[in-house]
């Protein structure tokens, strides 16, 4: 029976008590007979004492629950005008945000355009994070007003005049026709939900776009471009049709007989362009079959009407608030694809697994056993492969400072995106969640400081280098720095464009002081901890001359190495990078993180594995200047992902203008950079794994001629550390 240590010492002093009044004349079997009742009735007490136990751990398993949505984001009640609105609400607001393209990355503000706007005691100030601001996001009230379960239609929102003969009209009309001609989106929010536009596609199935286009355009050929096909009443040559009157339909999920009232679940919108005729009741104007189309030059007066219609649809079937995103989601690629990518990766790792367990397990193996059972003599045999570079394959690097940098870059890049996928994974970092996933990766690559600092360090002590301050200055500054300049020229360019992806300036200066005070001071920090540290110290003693380097073969030269390095890796990746790809340029929600995660996970073992098995290659070509070839076989991987990027701009975008190319390419150059971080930190480990490994081929190599017992003995220990 087991029992606490308190109660199992009181059982004992029980028993010693009821047995100790036996007197040393009485018979054996007495105290025998005795001791066995006071144990059935502690056995029997103890067992009660266990069904009670048991019964109230029952009980409590039977406790009713509650739970909530892991972001923290509640469902907001709606209910009718006039019911009771201390529980619910019966306004349903709607807001605006940036308008963007596919063939133009520099996304505007709605009110860049002339659209109708939000009347001035409707300007409510919308609460950004940095993640929103760092995406270009500007949330906005909107004229549209929509009160819960009352359907309206063609209500007037505004009319706007150009005239031909006012320089500012055709100004603020040819904008428009330009947003039509690149296929701008609006981007709406309802109850923190996207307006989708859902429409038929190929196959018959129905895509849901998180936006709407501003318009259409015919060009001269009569060919219609983009929305214009859905429509055979868009046909007019040289012709813009703008979509000044959209249908809103709400699906909620009805609350009648709860406490809780109703919830909205989806809202989904129909864009249209009406030529509204003048004279006619409004709500009847919107039932017109002409469309309103703007000629390339404007030779008259036009005038533009923009109205509304709102309807309401009750939710059937199991379709509630936590499930709303689904039918967004749902008309996202398959995760078919995905497990695909999943199993493609897989094998590759199965592939490089048992290429490195075949060469460890195997050749060294057999490399050693036969080493040991050499005899000193005549019949000694010479040295060969990798046994010759023992006493230079821990010769410090070139460069040793810029590469401790780096590593120390790679740790606090690797180590934010492993927490962020995690988080996201759970819920955390959703995408009702907006911005969070930027703001996260943020604030944790600036509280990752210290880890960076302390890598480096102790790297760059295991060097024999002395300039710590200077290390730790680089650690702190070279990487952010070159990011920082990278993204402050793009920010320029888009100040220039009037774009709203260009950052404000009170949200650079909120970035300096995140880097400055908080990042630089923990990267001191943890390079002051990691120098004070013990030097990492080598197994062999490293010889004064260097070796000389035979010559090599083509394929275990350094830059065909480093080209055959990085593509397993990218093999890795590819199809998940496309589906990442379509949620930055496409406006797609991206929402598959688990793959993510799981791919992620594939890549560090890839990229770990393919550069022990190439460095391996290169030891035993004799070949011992090992530490940036690890460094960049896996990291050649970012030059594969920029050769995609630039295959994706070819074949799926149609960007237009130089500026705009320019937006695209130092986008990727810094996620290149990104991936040559991430990789800095897979590569280090590959190298740190290899310096294990050298400690047993350092060691067996020492080739002793006084005493080959000694040898023996002391790499046997090795040997069996190395098992």
């Amino acid at each position: 029976v087991r029992v606490s240590d308190n109660r199992r010492g009181s059982l004992l002093c029980l028993i010693y008590s009821k047995l100790r009044p036996v007197s040393t004349g009485s018979s054996l079997n007495a105290s025998v007979k005795r001791y066995e009742l006071y144990r059935e009735a502690v056995l029997d007490a103890l067992r009660a004492t266990m069904s009670r136990t048991a019964v109230v751990l029952l009980l409590q398993l039977m406790v009713v629950s509650q739970a909530f949505y892991l972001p923290g984001l509640a469902p907001v009640n709606y209910c009718r005008r006039g019911s009771d609105e201390a529980k619910c609400q019966s306004n349903v607001p709607l807001y605006v945000n940036r308008l963007n393209s596919e063939e133009s990355v520099i996304p505007y503000e709605y009110e860049h355009f002339d659209f109708c706007k939000a009347l001035p005691d409707n300007k409510e100030t919308v609460v950004e994070n940095l993640g929103q601001v760092m995406f270009g996001e500007r949330i906005q009230p909107s004229p549209y007003k929509i009160d819960f379960l009352n359907p309206q239609k063609c209500v007037p929102v505004c009319t706007k005049v150009y005239n031909p003969t006012s320089k500012g009209d055709t100004q603020k009309l040819n904008d428009l026709k330009r947003a039509m001609n690149l296929n701008y989106y609006h981007h709406w929010i309802v109850d923190n939900m996207p307006v989708t536009w859902c429409y038929k596609v190929e196959g018959g199935s129905v895509f849901c776009a998180t936006g709407f286009p501003v318009g259409c355009f015919v060009d001269v050929t009569s060919r219609p471009k983009d929305a214009c096909v859905m429509d055979q009443r868009y046909k007019q040559a040289n012709t813009y049709y703008l979509f000044n009157h959209v249908d809103l339909n709400i699906t909620y999920h009805s609350g009648d007989g709860e406490d809780w009232g109703s919830s909205l679940n989806a809202v989904r919108v129909s864009p249209k362009s009406i030529k509204h005729v003048a004279g006619v009741n409004d709500k009847d104007s919107c039932d017109t079959v002409e469309v309103m189309g703007i000629n390339n030059v404007l030779k008259d007066k036009l005038e533009i009407k923009y109205t509304y219609s709102v309807a309401f649809t009750k939710s059937t079937g199991n379709n509630r608030w936590s499930s709303r995103w689904d039918y967004i989601l749902d008309s996202m690629p398959h995760a078919n694809i995905q497990w695909f990518s999943i199993l493609n990766s897989l094998v590759i790792v199965l592939f490089l697994s048992g290429m490195v367990a075949m060469i460890m397990l195997r050749t060294l193996h057999k490399d050693i056993a036969r080493y040991n059972q050499i005899e000193v003599g005549e019949d000694a045999q010479e040295e060969y492969g990798w046994k010759l570079v023992h006493g230079d394959v821990f010769r410090p690097p070139r460069r040793g400072m810029l590469l401790s940098v780096l590593v120390g870059s790679g740790t606090q890049v690797f180590i934010m995106t492993l927490v962020t996928l995690l988080f996201a994974c759970l819920g955390f970092l959703s995408p009702a969640n907006r911005g969070a996933l930027m703001t996260c990766a943020m604030v944790l690559y600036v509280c990752l400081g210290f880890p960076a600092g302390y890598v480096a360090a102790r790297l760059y002590k295991s060097f024999g280098g002395e300039k710590w301050k200077t290390n730790v200055l680089l650690t702190s500054m070279l990487c952010p720095g070159i990011v920082f300049a990278l993204f402050l020229m793009m920010n320029l360019i888009l100040w220039y464009k009037g774009s709203s992806a260009a950052v404000p300036f009170t949200t650079l200066l909120a970035l300096l002081a995140l880097w400055f005070l908080v990042s630089v001071p923990l990267t001191f920090v943890g390079s002051f901890f990691g120098y004070r540290k013990r030097c990492l110290e080598n197994p062999v003693r490293t010889n004064q001359i260097p070796r000389q380097i035979p010559e090599q073969s083509i394929y275990t030269q350094p830059l065909p190495g480093i080209i055959m390095g990085g593509v397993l890796p990218f093999g890795c990746i590819f199809i998940q990078l496309f589906f990442i790809l379509n949620s930055i340029w496409s406006s797609q929600t991206y929402y598959m993180f688990g793959f993510l995660f799981l791919v992620f996970l594939i890549l560090i073992v890839t990229c770990s594995e393919t550069t022990v098995l190439l460095c391996y290659f290169h030891l035993c070509a004799e070949d011992y200047h090992w530490w940036w070839r690890s460094f960049l076989t896996s990291g050649f991987t970012s030059f594969y992902l920029f050769l995609y990027c630039v295959h994706y701009f070819v074949t799926k975008l149609s960007i237009e203008g130089v500026v705009s190319t320019m937006l695209y390419f130092g986008n990727h150059w810094l996620r290149r950079l990104f991936l040559v971080c991430t990789k800095d930190l897979q590569c280090s480990e590959s190298g740190l794994d290899l310096r294990t490994k050298m400690v047993v081929v350092g060691v067996c190599c020492r080739h002793s001629t006084d005493s080959a017992l000694a040898v023996r003995g002391e790499s046997g220990t090795k040997v069996i550390f190395f098992a």
